[in-house]
């Protein structure tokens, strides 16, 4: 059996498929998942008052399979992973698309009847660390692979998760393409800049992370990430996640700060904002009631990655984002599980959101103001031949008073999601 060494010149030359194939053992194939999900998603966002599209509206099938290897024998393991994604519209027009469902044409605005993909990563395995070449799906408040339209935004790059240490996971990677959630062809990277908050069609091809999270106890995680975008901005996060007994239910507090400041040439301009969170929820029985404020602070808006949503506290909302320049947000939400009457697998949300002391004055003032008012309602099967078919529905009230030059518009949202996932 060739050695992992001797493949390194055909992964340098691009062709792993061949070093893969003089490796590969009995637990490449007994440790492999095969998984297909299917999605079907409605959107609808219902612009109000002053609006020059009076809504977008779109319905659309997604196929996501995904076979993941398992590691072959020896001191390096060596493994694949592949997501296969189809995309299919089931209605659309030109005067109601845009809802990033599927791609359109820029100056028709009409919908693409299907696309699709195929994501590719190459993994390796020593010890407790693990490697990935290729297709990524991060998951961290520094960078997130947004899951929330029809197929899921990816990256390029490569990523490396160690646990060598008890208790403590660390985390690198680099990206240098993206490829965003409507779209089959990867991209360099922008900053997100709603509401024109930074400056416009500035790429970089090179983002950088590094950090971890120490299990400090049973009950209490802390956390940290440095990110940078070469040239346009650099993050720094700390968190916590702590959950105490408390009564008769528990009590979950989690902190998210975000330090933030332009990097390099500072292509898209001047980057200055810290942002902090803070979100306290208590559990008991089949209710757990939720709260939190967000503070922000600096010159400008908070900064994240384009083509999906930031990871803070209003993270989940479907019609803003919250983070304009000092905005100050306040967060009231209220979950409860049927199970607790009897219903296991149905749940229930009531949210609110509401950002103050925004300062747009191209946009309309320095006192401006937001709100969301969040409905959701889902079902999960948990028996018979439809098991996992999951159901939800979510409904949002989101209105402002910024001028109707802002990107974010009053609107009523609808999105009506059914998925299922079949494991061979």
């Amino acid at each position: 059996m060739r050695r992992f060494a001797d493949c390194l010149p055909l992964f340098a030359l691009g062709v792993p498929s061949l070093c893969m194939s003089t490796v590969v053992s009995a637990a490449f194939f007994e440790d492999s998942t095969v998984a297909l999900t299917t999605r079907n998603y409605y959107l609808d966002r219902d612009y109000k008052g002053d609006s020059s599209v009076s809504a977008v509206r779109e319905w659309a099938q997604g196929f996501i399979i995904k076979a993941n290897s398992g590691y072959t024998d020896g001191p390096v393991g060596l493994g694949l992973d592949l997501t296969g994604m189809l995309g299919v519209k089931l209605d659309s027009s030109p005067e109601r698309s845009g809802t990033q469902l599927l791609p359109i044409d820029p100056q028709t605005r009409r919908a693409q009847d299907a696309y699709s993909e195929l994501a590719v990563a190459v993994k390796a395995r020593f010890s407790q660390t693990n490697l990935s070449v290729g297709t990524q799906l991060p998951a961290l408040p520094v960078i997130t692979a947004s899951p929330a339209r029809l197929l899921p935004q990816t990256f390029r790059g490569a990523s490396i998760t160690s646990s060598e240490i008890e208790n403590l996971t660390l985390q690198a990677g680099r990206m240098d393409r993206v490829n965003l959630r409507d779209s089959t062809n990867n991209q360099l990277i922008a900053m997100a800049s709603p509401n024109g908050r930074f400056k416009p069609g500035v790429f970089s091809d090179r983002f950088d992370y590094l950090g971890g999270e120490y299990r400090v106890s049973e009950n209490f995680t802390a956390r940290y990430y440095h990110a940078n975008l070469e040239n346009i901005y650099e993050q720094d996060f700390i968190g916590s996640i702590h959950s105490i007994a408390a009564g008769r239910g528990k009590l979950k507090t989690e902190l998210r700060v975000f330090d933030s400041r332009e990097n390099g040439r500072a292509e898209a301009g001047k980057v200055d904002n810290l942002n902090a969170g803070l979100t306290m929820s208590y559990q008991t029985g089949g209710h757990t009631f939720g709260m939190g404020y967000m503070y922000q602070t600096g010159d400008t808006a908070f900064a994240y990655l384009a083509g999906g949503e930031p990871v803070v506290l209003s993270d989940g909302t479907m019609s803003a984002d919250f983070v304009n320049p000092k905005e100050r947000t306040m967060l009231l939400r209220y979950d409860y599980n049927f199970v607790a009457m009897g219903i296991p697998g149905l749940t229930g949300m009531i949210r609110y959101l509401r950002g103050t002391n925004i300062d747009l004055p191209h946009l309309g003032g320095s006192d401006l103001t937001e709100s969301s008012k969040d409905l959701e309602l889902s079902y999960v099967v948990q028996s018979g031949p439809a098991r996992d078919l999951a159901f939800r529905v979510r409904h949002a009230f989101y209105r402002n008073d910024l001028s109707s030059a802002a990107t974010f518009r009053d609107d009523n949202e609808t999105r009506v999601n059914v998925d299922y996932t079949v494991k061979f």
